[in-house]
């Protein structure tokens, strides 16, 4: 598993939130136990104790993306550092039953944690694999949508550092909004044209019979 997949355990988290439109699905050890995906074992320790926790670093992680998407570069790093110090993990060499075309391991880079519980080795890898991206790419690649309300996080992959929506439904959402902006401003000033015009028009002579 490559350090690059960690960087998603972070946005799962934190999107299982959104704050503008009070909605929160963090609510049951089930949910927590989904946000690991196909780490069964680590799913399994989950108990709902780890509800409260989980959530407690959704925060956290949230107000890292919020600092990165505001440009305080400083505050995101700090933020993150806090975390991976509250969190560690132990990088390791990892080939499992993988192998190559040559039935050689297909060695690459794994997080081993060592919890005391479901959320702080969640937390550990979530903290480690979102560093790996900001470190990797910048700080600058760490964003909310800018599709209101959503906000939820996201991180840009893209070529040319332009995302600016967590998905293609916020990006159309978005652009349909902005279009139909555009058009009733386009009628309003069209409007106001015709209005100015009517104005300036002189009015016709009272003619005396």
């Amino acid at each position: 598993m490559e350090l690059a997949y960690y960087s998603d355990y972070a946005v799962r988290l934190v999107n299982t939130e959104e704050p503008a439109r009070g909605t929160d699905s963090l609510t049951t050890v089930e949910s927590v136990r989904e946000l690991f995906g196909a780490n069964g074992q680590a799913a399994r320790r989950a108990t709902d104790a780890d509800v409260t926790r989980f959530r407690s670093v959704r925060a956290r992680l949230r107000a890292v993306f919020e600092a990165a998407d505001s440009g305080d570069e400083t505050l995101a790093v700090d933020l993150l550092n806090s975390l991976l110090l509250e969190f560690p993990v132990s990088p390791q060499i990892s080939g499992h039953d993988a192998r190559d075309e040559d039935g050689k391991p297909d060695w690459h880079m794994h997080l081993a944690d060592h919890p005391s519980n479901a959320t702080a080795g969640f937390a550990a890898i979530a903290a480690m694999g979102l560093a790996f991206h900001l470190t990797s790419h910048g700080v600058d690649r760490l964003g909310l949508c800018e599709a209101p309300p959503c906000r939820n996080a996201y991180l840009d992959t893209s070529t040319n550092r332009s995302r600016r929506y967590c998905s293609d439904r916020c990006a159309t959402r978005a652009n349909v909004a902005a279009y139909r902006a555009r058009k009733r401003l386009e009628t309003e000033r069209a409007v106001e044209t015709r209005r100015t015009a009517d104005t300036a028009q002189p009015s016709s002579p009272n003619t005396d019979r």
